[in-house]
């Protein structure tokens, strides 16, 4: 009888079992949290010599999960944040094996004991209605290409879509008449719709008559029909942000990636006064709570409260001690 699980059974059994089935995760989940597992098996080989099928749970022990999160920053580069990430898919796989494999909790225990890093936050990156303007115009709407990539682009920021709820979007999605709105499935697999403003409706009916396709294909496909990939998004915004900076110097100076435009959508309906339970709603975040990092962003939010406020009465005028004191000092 076989009294102890190999890494690889406690593996395969966490992402079939559990994540797949027990769980029913997302795609998306499963796929970051199998990219976190890769790493950590070529880091093992490498580290330890042996093969993915001669690993044992033992070996992935604290201090050798610290060396991975290590070689992560120090020779892969990547950010605090992003170390955090990998480290709670691995916390998340040893809770499952101290309850499978109790021979095997002392190792959990001490690999759960691991703390997330602490960094320094900053407010988040967002672009300006002159940025946005822009960005927009710097599509070639000539080809087809560039009229996919300007409706893409009015897209993302009229809805604050999520690049992934972006490239899953089909024909089907977008409703056109009286009451037009995008639906999308979002994280924890949540089904939010978002009205649609005039020119992306406008938009959206040209694009959707150029295409002349079927409601289930996707609304954005590259090249070859298929669906938009992450990277295709990213690679399109970079190019029309060069672009786009010959216009706008100023948007030069910053990082723009997908995400930067959902956060641009939330600045857009915080300075128009729009309440923030509303913007948790628009942009599908699980609390109300996460839509505070836009207020501590917003300059201009905290430029009219200080407009608000009154200088203070009076002139600062010079301490000067009471005579008595000043004899007593001078009699010391």
């Amino acid at each position: 009888m076989k009294l102890v699980l190999t890494f690889s059974e406690l593996l395969q059994a966490y992402f079939t079992d559990y994540l797949m089935r027990e769980r029913n995760f997302s795609p998306q989940t499963i796929a970051n949290y199998r990219d976190t597992f890769r790493l950590v098996i070529v880091f093992a080989q490498k580290r330890l010599s042996k093969p993915p099928t001669q690993l044992a749970i033992h070996d992935l022990d604290a201090p050798f999960i610290l060396r991975f999160l290590d070689h992560l920053e120090n020779e892969r580069g990547i950010k605090p944040q992003s170390r955090n990430v990998r480290l709670a898919a691995i916390h998340s796989f040893f809770n499952y094996v101290a309850l499978q494999e109790p021979a095997a909790g002392a190792v959990a225990q001490r690999v759960l004991a691991i703390k997330s890093k602490r960094y320094a936050k900053k407010p988040v990156e967002f672009l300006t209605q002159p940025e946005i303007d822009a960005l927009l115009g710097a599509p070639d709407q000539t080809t087809w290409q560039g009229r996919r990539d300007r409706t893409l682009l009015l897209l993302a920021f009229q809805t604050g879509l999520r690049v992934s709820e972006l490239v899953g979007l089909r024909h089907q999605d977008v409703v056109l008449e009286t009451g037009a709105h995008v639906r999308c499935i979002g994280k924890g697999r949540k089904t939010r719709c978002i009205p649609l403003r005039k020119d992306t409706l406008a938009a959206l009916r040209h694009w959707i008559r150029e295409q002349n396709s079927q409601p289930d294909d996707a609304l954005f496909p590259n090249a070859r029909g298929r669906p938009m990939s992450r990277d295709g998004v990213e690679y399109l915004l970079s190019k029309h942000v060069a672009t786009a900076s010959i216009k706008c110097p100023s948007i030069k100076s910053k990082r723009v990636s997908p995400h930067v435009l959902r956060h641009s959508t939330a600045m857009q309906l915080l300075q128009h006064g729009v309440d923030r339970s509303v913007i948790a709603l628009w942009l599908g975040h699980e609390s109300m709570e996460t839509t505070q990092m836009y207020l501590h962003a917003n300059l201009e939010l905290k430029e009219k409260a200080l407009a608000k406020t009154q200088p203070f009465a009076g002139s600062l005028r010079r301490y000067r001690p009471p005579d008595q004191l000043l004899d007593f000092l001078q009699s010391l």
